[in-house]
C-alpha cells in the first residue's frame, strides 16, 4: 500500500513539474507587460477568480459539460454499434467503405450551416456536431480492433460453438476493447474541439460563446481567463478519463505487467 501510493505521488510529481514551472515563468515573465492583447497573467487570473468560480461556472462550463457528454456519449454508443458489424463481416465492410469515407472527408465545422437549416441554433445542433467528428475515431478504431481479434481464440470460440450474443461478449468486445478506447480517447480530444467551435458559431451560453463574446467585446483578459479555463476543462476531462481507462482495462494492462516481468 506504501508502496503504491508512493508510486502515485512520484507519479504525480512528475507530471505537474513542467506545467508548474511552464505556469511560473508566463508569470514572471509577464508581470511587466503593457501589450492590450497579451496582459499579465496576475491580470487574467484576477478575472478567472472573479468570472468562473463565481455564478459563470454555472452558466457557461456546465452547459458546454453537458452539451459534450452528450455528443460523446451518442458518437461511442453509434461507432461501437456499426464498428462491431463492420468489422466481422468482410462482405459489409467493403460495402460500407465508399460512403463511410465520403462522410468522414467532410470536415464537421463544415456541417454546422447544415445543421443549424436542420436542428435550429439549440443545443441538438451543438450535440450533432460533435457527434459528426467523435464518432470516426471510435468506429475506425473498432472496425480495426475487431478485425484484428486473434484467430486462435477465434477458432476456439468455434470449436466450442460459441455463437451469437455469448461470442460477442466474451470475446469480440473484450479483444477490441484496447482499441476501441483508444478511438475513444482520441474522440473525447475531437468532441472539446468542436464543442467550442459550434459555441462559437452560434450560442448563449457555454465556454466557446464566452470567449467570442469577451473577444468582440476587447475584453482581453477576461478572454484569456475564459482560454484559461477551457485548459483546465479538458485537462479534467482527460485525468477522468485516465481512470476510467485504467479501471475498464485493468486485465489488460495488468496482462501486459506480467509478460514484462517474464
Amino acid at each position: 500500500m506504501v508502496r503504491t501510493t508512493g508510486k502515485i505521488l512520484h507519479r504525480l510529481a512528475i507530471e505537474l513539474v513542467l506545467p508548474l514551472a511552464l505556469f511560473g515563468l508566463l508569470l514572471a515573465v509577464s508581470a511587466n507587460s503593457t501589450n492590450f492583447y497579451f496582459p499579465p497573467l496576475a491580470r487574467v487570473l484576477e478575472r478567472f477568480d472573479a468570472l468562473w468560480l463565481g455564478p459563470r461556472f454555472v452558466t457557461d462550463v456546465l452547459p458546454s459539460l453537458g452539451r459534450l457528454i452528450a455528443g460523446y456519449a451518442i458518437a461511442c454508443l453509434a461507432g461501437v454499434v456499426i464498428g462491431v458489424p463492420l468489422g466481422m463481416f468482410a462482405a459489409l465492410r467493403r460495402a460500407a467503405e465508399p460512403v463511410l469515407e465520403f462522410f468522414r472527408a467532410i470536415p464537421p465545422p463544415a456541417l454546422i450551416p447544415v445543421l443549424v437549416m436542420l436542428a435550429g441554433f439549440g443545443d441538438t445542433m451543438k450535440v450533432a456536431v460533435i457527434v459528426t467528428g467523435a464518432i470516426w475515431p471510435i468506429l475506425l478504431n473498432t472496425v480495426e480492433g475487431v478485425k484484428g481479434a486473434d484467430s486462435v481464440l477465434d477458432e476456439t470460440c468455434r470449436t466450442y460453438q460459441i455463437r451469437g450474443m455469448s461470442r460477442l461478449w466474451n470475446f469480440v468486445l473484450p479483444s477490441a476493447s484496447p482499441q476501441i478506447v483508444v478511438g475513444m480517447r482520441v474522440g473525447l480530444s475531437i468532441g472539446i474541439i468542436l464543442m467550442v467551435i459550434s459555441e462559437m458559431f452560434a450560442a448563449t451560453t457555454g465556454l466557446g460563446a464566452a470567449i467570442i463574446v469577451f473577444q468582440r467585446s476587447f475584453e482581453i483578459p477576461e478572454m484569456w481567463s475564459g482560454v484559461l479555463m477551457l485548459g483546465l476543462f479538458g485537462f479534467a476531462l482527460s485525468v477522468v478519463f485516465r481512470l476510467f481507462e485504467r479501471r475498464a482495462l485493468k486485465w489488460y494492462y495488468g496482462m501486459r505487467d506480467l509478460e514484462r516481468r517474464s
